[in-house]
């Protein structure tokens, strides 16, 4: 974050006094007592906060905005005066201020709407980086399934309907929420989540909907919920089949009436946000089980998007782990790799429980540990190394207990090795067997 901040105020004492508060507060602290000097310093420095006052030596504050944003589009702008009014206050910010404090400044309102405003920069920033890593670009494949989803998304985002994404956990929900916000009118606005499953129970309200100075031992401060952080942008409930029934109902309220209150207040607070939740849960059956609100379900239950498990898209498979690869090569400062096709047969044979997620870290694995231009089956994890094995068609088959155990070996053997890429040493490391005796045993077979 730039924490580079520019006082603009003719009175000497002033600027003293703030740049000794600013300075303690992590601040890095320039000054000027004119529009002039102030000027020549947006054409060498760039600032992430303003202080300026309206009524200067040689201008108008309120009309230097202008120039400000010119030079910091995205800084935070305060304007201070001694002769406030309303219609001074509305002015600066039609033109761009984002406070209005009154002379005296209080030390401690001052240092309170800052730090508020150093939160939001904060949050700002790691959403760009989020974009920036663009987490969208990672739902990716062309198979027939993700060919739907993805025109859903597109029909879906530019409307202001509650989104409702199901799907079994790493399937790619939190990826879809992002797109649909970022194709949606309300792109250049708030984008904000909260996982309803990580947060306690005692905390979710407020987390949801802010807290007053002391509604509860250790709220020193007021603070704001994601309600009112995504006003006007777009907020993700993800994992909402962990929502209590008595959160949920306070939920249902905002999206009924658009308004709430903070814990521990009285005060109506108006919201306009995009709802979009999400849950690997089946809601119908939580609905009927009495463990979720009917009139919330469907209330959230606008636009369905459903996602498939990776198990479902195993065409996808091998753009996925191409995509992979490449990025953690990159992230990891090695060269292109390639993949051998007894390591992709492994891959694709693999049920991905833990879908896109699961594949994402055991790519990330294969890349580490490749120690050529090629991953090999030996890179990969020890739960992708033992293969699995399909015993029907010995059953099928009447033979004695001595003949049994014997096919039993050598169809075990032969798959290991098939699987394995005929590699001895982790074929021998699967069977935990000597690679001495595996080599007898291969002869015994004829392999």
């Amino acid at each position: 974050m730039n924490r580079k901040i520019l006082i603009l105020d003719d009175e000497p004492n002033i600027l003293r006094s703030l740049e000794i508060i600013l300075a303690a507060e992590g601040f890095e602290v320039l000054k000027s007592k004119t529009i002039q000097e102030a000027t020549s310093y947006l054409t060498r420095e760039k600032f992430g906060f303003f202080i300026i006052d309206v009524i200067l030596p040689d201008g108008d504050g309120i009309a230097f905005i202008e120039k400000i944003r010119q030079a910091n589009p995205t800084a935070i702008i305060i304007m201070i005066s001694g002769h406030a009014s309303i219609k001074m206050a509305i002015d600066a910010t039609r033109k761009g201020a984002d406070d209005f404090l009154e002379k005296p400044l209080s030390r401690e309102k001052l240092l309170l709407t800052l730090r508020n405003f150093v939160k939001r920069v904060e949050i700002e920033e790691k959403y760009a980086q989020l974009k920036k890593s663009t987490i969208s670009q990672e739902f990716i494949g062309n198979s027939q399934p993700i060919i739907e989803i993805k025109k859903q998304i597109e029909k879906i985002a530019p409307s202001n309907s509650k989104v409702l994404i199901t799907g079994e956990s790493g399937t790619g929900k939190e990826i879809v929420a992002l797109m649909i916000h970022e194709r949606s009118p309300r792109k250049n606005k708030r984008y904000v989540k909260i996982n309803c499953a990580a947060i306690p129970e005692e905390l979710i309200e407020s987390e949801l909907f802010g807290v007053e100075k002391g509604a509860y031992t250790g709220a020193t401060e007021r603070r704001e919920g994601k309600f009112k952080q995504a006003d006007g942008g777009t907020l993700f409930l993800d994992e909402i089949g962990d929502m209590s029934l008595k959160t949920q109902t306070k939920v249902l309220r905002v999206l009924q009436d658009g308004e709430f209150e903070r814990v521990g207040g009285s005060e109506l607070i108006k919201t306009d946000v995009r709802i979009i939740a999400a849950t690997n849960k089946d809601l119908k059956k939580l609905v009927q089980e009495k463990l979720f609100r009917e009139d919330l379900y469907f209330r959230l239950h606008v636009m369905p998007i459903h996602l498939p498990p990776l198990r479902e898209r195993i065409d996808d498979l091998p753009q996925l782990i191409n995509y992979f690869v490449n990025k953690f090569a990159q992230e990891n400062n090695k060269s292109r790799l390639n993949i051998h096709p007894a390591v992709l047969k492994r891959l694709q044979a693999y049920p991905w429980p833990g879908n896109i997620r699961e594949l994402k870290n055991v790519v990330e694995h294969l890349v580490i540990m490749a120690d050529g231009p090629t991953i090999e089956s030996r890179h990969l994890p020890a739960n992708l190394l033992t293969p699995d094995f399909d015993l029907n068609k010995v059953f099928l088959q009447q033979k004695s207990l001595f003949e049994f155990r014997e096919e039993i070996e050598k169809r075990y053997i032969q798959y290991c090795l098939e699987q394995l890429d005929g590699n001895i040493s982790q074929t021998a490391r699967v069977l935990q067997v000597d690679r001495t005796y595996l080599h007898r045993l291969i002869k015994k077979w004829g392999n």
